[in-house]
Formats: C-alpha cells, structure tokens, sequence
C-alpha cells in the first residue's frame, strides 16, 4: 500500500513539472480536448436524458397525496444539478475516457513507443500525461453543464407531459430552492472527476507491463480506481462545500 502511495504520489509531482514543457504539450492540448471533452457531449447526454425521465417519474410517485407535485420540479433539479449530473457522468467517462487513455498509453509502452519519445529528448509525460489531464480539467464541466441542462430539460418534458403538471408549476419548484452556488459545486466536482479519471489512466497506462496482458490489466485497474476515487471525491466535496 505504501509503495503505491508513493508510487503515485511520484507520478503527480512528475507530471506537475512537466508542465513547464509547454512547447511539448500545448500542440497536444486541442486533440485531447475533442477526444475526451467534445466526443464525450452524446454519451452523457444519454444518460442525462434519462435520469432526468426517471427522477421525475420516481419523485411523483414518491409525493403523490403527501407534497405539492411542483416539488417534482425542486427534485429533478437539486439531485441532477447537485449530485447525478456530475457523479454519473464522472463514472461513465471514466469507462470512456479512462479507458481510451490507460489502452492507449500502455499499448505505447510495451510496444516501447515512450522510450522512442526518450530517445527523441522528449519528456513522456509532457507529451502524454499533460495534456490529457489539462483537457480533462477544462473540458470535464463542460459536458457536464450539458448533462445538467439534458437532464432537467427531460425532467421538465416529462413532467408536463406525463405528470398532471404544468410548466409554470415545474419552474416554481426548480426555482424555489435554487441556488447560485449549486452549479458552482457541480462545476468544481466535475473539474476534479475529470483531472482524476484523466491521471489515473495516464499513471496505469504509463507503468503497464506484461504485454497484451499487461494493457489489459491496466486498463481495468484504470476504470475501477477512477470510479472508486470520483465516489470518494464526491463525499469530500460534500463535507467540505456543502
């Protein structure tokens, strides 16, 4: 346990001083943040579409004959905004993204591609890792801010045309305890899912060994530790900010 604390804890402080190779990984920055930001965009909308269906059909059988049906709207909003919207997407990009980088990365080292990029006087994880963990950072929010919008769109279409509600009624409850800040936490949470899922492929995917073999292990260690940290992450947040 100890040795892979500090295994990755070495790793983070390597890929902190690669930064500075900016000449290295700016070039890299746009590819990344297409593949793993913009390519992202239908996956987590899909899902958002139908948590937002689902939420608004559970909170009306939940509040049927006990709360006012406009407190569906309150629901829908507050669970995706706050919690669903950042924490599904988060997991799901984690099998997407995660995946995609620790295959990649560790296909490259044991068909010894990273030593060719050493030999070249390139730093690997400038090349590798930094740009994949930027794009992560700022394009992380910003699928999410579109599975947010999803997700209560399809709440609000669902609830007026399934549910015996009105817009008007909808909106109220959206609005009634709406929060500035609550978009800001979704925001700052999915900002860290996305560094997370982006670091943990690029730290498996870079120690892989063993072959084909290894590139499978790896990449299945990468989806579940991303998973298992975004939970973690989303307690913290939690405790911290809330």
């Amino acid at each position: 346990m100890a040795a892979v604390a500090g295994r990755t804890a070495g790793f983070a402080v390597d890929v902190l001083r690669a930064t500075s190779e900016f000449r290295t990984w700016w070039p890299q920055l746009a590819t990344q943040a297409r593949r793993i930001g913009v390519d992202s965009v239908p996956i987590a909308m899909f899902i958002a579409l139908f948590t937002g269906v689902v939420l608004a059909l559970q909170s009306s059988y939940a509040f049927t004959g006990a709360v006012p049906l406009y407190f569906v709207g309150t629901l829908v909003g507050k669970t995706i905004i706050l919690e669903l919207g950042p924490v599904l997407t988060g997991l799901v990009l984690a099998g997407r993204v995660g995946a995609n980088i620790a295959a990649e990365i560790g296909t490259m080292r044991v068909t010894e591609q990273v030593d060719a990029l050493e030999m070249l006087a390139y730093d690997p994880l400038a090349y590798l890792a930094v740009p994949r963990v930027t794009a992560g950072l700022i394009t992380f929010p910003i699928v999410v801010a579109f599975a947010v919008g999803m997700g209560i769109v399809a709440g609000w279409i669902t609830s007026t045309g399934l549910l015996d509600l009105s817009s008007q009624e909808f909106v109220r409850g959206l609005r009634m305890f709406y929060r500035p800040f609550d978009l800001r936490y979704a925001l700052i949470k999915s900002a860290s899912f996305g560094v997370v899922v982006t670091s943990v492929g690029c730290l498996f995917g870079y120690t892989t060994s063993g072959g084909a073999e290894g590139v499978g292990r790896a990449t299945t260690r990468a989806v579940v530790v991303a998973c298992m940290v975004i939970l973690v992450l989303d307690a913290f947040w939690a405790v911290v900010l809330l």
